[in-house]
């Protein structure tokens, strides 16, 4: 069946104006005069208007001329008949030929349709394809973006912790400063306590010892003078000197004691000395970390923004890839969609 769009008339027209011209109608030129219609239609219009034309060869002259005029018109009637019969064999053999060439070109053609039409699905999943993909990178892209920014808010957040810790360095650096200046004044105060106290017990024991020295000698005195009348008051004297001596050796004791005080404050500045070389170390391996921490963070910053940018290229990538792709298929179903079947041309 002939599809809708070109109807006979119209094929007929085109057929009239071309043999008006002195063209053997075909396909191809019918389409050429008409501007429209498939190759199939018009081939089968132009297949029904051949066979109407050659039914129409078959039909005898007109009756009721008169006798010679009839026997003549009859006898070349059959002359021309049997000449058109002659010819018509070849011609419908080679009709024939045609023909079958063309049905076998319709089904080609038909084929070809078709295979553009299983091509034409196959590029819409193909495009359906292309776009998951392109969705799927839009949503790799986006999780890419929030891993970025989530990376950034981690790193201003270990800066933030860095500059803390280095705040808390600074602080602890003040507090040992100002630790070891009152320490070292708090000694230097010692010290001089010390000092002065020592000085004190020195005075204080040449002062024994000279007062000492005063009553032996005066004790020595009142004895070579009052030894037979004054025995008692010989004893008292010793007793005076037990005391004297007790004191002499309280006072060696207190000075002992002041000394193992001095010694006891040197061994607390060096304690002291020892922490603060200990703060010191633990300041310095502190700084240490926090310099390796900032490296390894610079490090890492340095890591993902290359990965950032390798994903970003890579991404880049497979999209102008996608476009291209998806371009070339809708340029290869245009193509198949708007090219018209082949056919062959058929003299009339």
């Amino acid at each position: 069946m002939a599809r809708s769009g070109v109807r006979y008339e119209d094929v007929q027209r085109a057929i009239d104006a071309l043999m008006a011209r002195g063209e053997a109608p075909s396909v191809h030129k019918i389409r050429e005069a008409l501007g429209t219609g498939s190759f199939t239609t018009i081939s089968e219009h132009l297949r029904e208007w051949r066979r109407l034309r050659e039914e129409n060869r078959d039909v005898p002259p007109p009756q009721g001329m008169p006798t010679e005029l009839q026997a003549l018109a009859e006898a070349l009637w059959s002359q021309a008949q049997e000449a058109a019969n002659d010819a018509l064999v070849h011609y419908r053999q080679e009709a024939d030929t045609r023909v079958a060439e063309a049905h076998q070109q319709v089904e080609g053609a038909e084929r070809r349709a078709e295979d553009a039409e299983q091509r034409e699905a196959a590029l819409s999943s193909r495009l359906t394809e292309l776009d998951q993909r392109l969705d799927e990178r839009t949503r790799e892209q986006a999780q890419l973006q929030a891993e970025h920014d989530a990376l950034q808010e981690r790193l201003a957040r270990a800066q933030q912790e860095v500059e803390t810790l280095q705040s808390r360095l600074e602080a602890a650096r003040q507090e040992a400063r100002e630790q070891e200046q009152a320490h070292q004044q708090a000694l230097e105060a010692q010290q001089t306590n010390l000092e002065q106290r020592l000085r004190q017990e020195e005075e204080r024991n040449e002062s024994a010892e000279a007062r000492l020295m005063g009553l032996l000698d005066e004790a020595r005195q009142e004895r070579q003078a009052a030894e037979k009348a004054h025995a008692g008051r010989e004893q008292r004297l010793e007793r005076q000197l037990e005391d004297a001596r007790a004191q002499h050796k309280a006072r060696e004791q207190e000075l002992s004691e002041a000394q193992q005080a001095r010694h006891e404050a040197e061994r607390a500045r060096a304690t002291t000395q020892e922490r603060e070389t200990e703060l010191q170390r633990q300041n310095e391996e502190l700084a240490a970390r926090i310099t390796e921490r900032d490296r390894q963070l610079a490090e890492q910053a340095e890591h993902w923004q290359q990965r950032e940018q390798q994903m970003e290229e890579r991404l880049w990538t497979s999209l102008e890839a996608l476009r291209s792709e998806w371009r070339d298929a809708r340029e290869r179903a245009e193509d198949t969609t708007d090219s018209p079947a082949p056919d062959r041309e058929n003299p009339a």
